[in-house]
């Protein structure tokens, strides 16, 4: 099985220097890219069928074709990384930057000649710090090497990257609030439309794209998208994916696969399967903000339109495993205490809805609770709907609440009528 996001990363936990990216064959997808006209390298990538890694699975290549090209076309275009990454349960793109900065760098490269940006940014989360070293060196060498800079490759292109290390929070993973804070300014999401491919940063043309995203560029143009296409068992997108796992299972890791991999493969085959005293009560399959899936759903296929169709998201694909000795209710609770703290308080449902839905848990647990509290926390699940708020991020933090008072509402009455946890006493 081929890994080609992974595939050369150090089990020492040192980055590849250029000259080992080069030796196992970085930059050959920029060289490839430089002898075909900017078109040309869109379309191979939405040949490739690449959808984007950062949860919501857009198509990229139809994501690049929104930008304005051509000589009146507005200037100068943009190229940012979102490496945020503040999903609670997922830690995939700190592997790709710490182990192989060089294919991060490649991928924008290529990325900002198919749009015609000259300058591009890699915003990251501000917790790291060993991430945000291996990058400085990693710009340093492609800098040194002609990768970076003016008339990159004798092509005539001329493209610079900086680093910005990230010192928001967790709405910062919203592309437009992260626009927002790259230019110095309070992260809040901006309205839509206009969209960022159309007026982003400083209001010019910008692409944003997940680290994993970006990574998986200088691959297609390197080998095709045919053979990128091969590499999945999903019939709504190409490539392999970065899936992980956390909580009481054995191995909890992080794996790449081919895309469509089934759940109950990635649970017992490479994570293992649950550690011996526990079993398996529900998972949340891509991060904190997913439904809960249960047991029941362990056939079907990791990929977008799959999860979608029983229920939830596959968003970061990174699975947060809950066990039969944890409380849903506890779990929502934690869930819901992080997401009332990282709003950014621009609307009034995610601003007052979350504190409150929390406030509402917490009674629960502290066996408070009362028999109309499941009719408002139902009333939360609606109130913060998507079309009901500024960003996806409340609507993201109901959607572990929702489920939960679907798979286990007898957790929630048993909490109310006998005034206890009996998971913690």
């Amino acid at each position: 099985m081929e890994r080609p996001l992974t595939e050369h990363i150090k089990q020492d936990g040192t980055a590849l220097s250029l000259k080992e990216y080069e030796a196992v064959g970085g930059y050959q997808g920029l060289r490839n890219a430089l002898k075909m006209s900017p078109a040309d390298v869109m379309n191979a990538v939405k040949d490739s069928k690449l959808r984007g890694r950062g949860g919501a699975g857009f198509p990229t290549g139809v994501k690049w074709s929104f930008v304005p090209m051509g000589d009146n076309a507005p200037t100068p275009k943009y190229i940012v990384a979102n490496g945020d990454e503040m999903e609670p349960g997922t830690f995939k793109d700190r592997l790709l930057i710490e182990g192989n900065p060089h294919q991060l760098i490649e991928g924008m490269i290529i990325s900002a000649y198919a749009i015609g940006a000259g300058m591009s940014f890699i915003f990251l989360r501000w917790a790291y710090h060993e991430a945000a070293d291996r990058i400085t060196r990693a710009l340093q060498e492609a800098y040194q090497a002609g990768y970076l800079g003016n008339n990159i490759m004798g092509s005539g292109f001329n493209l610079d990257m900086d680093l910005h290390t990230s010192v928001g929070r967790y709405i910062c993973g919203e592309e437009t609030a992260l626009l927002n804070a790259l230019e110095g300014k309070r992260a809040n999401p901006r309205n839509k439309p206009p969209f960022p491919q159309v007026s982003g940063l400083f209001g010019k043309p910008t692409i944003v794209n997940n680290v994993e995203t970006f990574c998986n560029i200088p691959h297609i143009l390197a080998k095709g998208a045919e053979w990128y296409i091969s590499l999945s068992r999903s019939e709504g997108g190409g490539g392999t994916k970065l899936y992980g796992a956390s909580g009481k299972v054995k191995r909890p890791a992080i794996w790449e696969l081919p895309l469509g991999t089934t759940l109950g493969e990635i649970f017992e085959e490479h994570a293992g399967g649950m550690l011996e005293g526990y079993q398996l009560r529900g998972l949340l399959p891509g991060g904190a903000s997913t439904d809960f899936l249960t047991p029941d759903h362990m056939d079907i296929k990791m990929d977008f339109e799959s999860v979608a169709k029983a229920g939830s998201r596959m968003g970061t694909g990174t699975i947060i495993v809950m066990d039969d000795k944890t409380c849903p209710i506890g779990m929502c609770l934690n869930l819901e205490n992080f997401f009332a703290q990282e709003s950014c308080g621009w609307c009034t449902p995610c601003r007052e809805g979350l504190p409150w839905t929390a406030k509402i848990l917490l009674a629960l647990e502290e066996g408070k609770g009362k028999p109309e509290d499941i009719d408002h926390l139902t009333f939360q699940t609606h109130y913060n709907a998507p079309g009901n708020t500024f960003c996806a991020l409340a609507p993201g933090a109901m959607e572990p609440l929702q489920s939960a008072l679907k798979y286990f509402r007898e957790d929630f009455d048993e909490h109310i009528n006998t005034h206890r946890c009996k998971y913690h006493n």
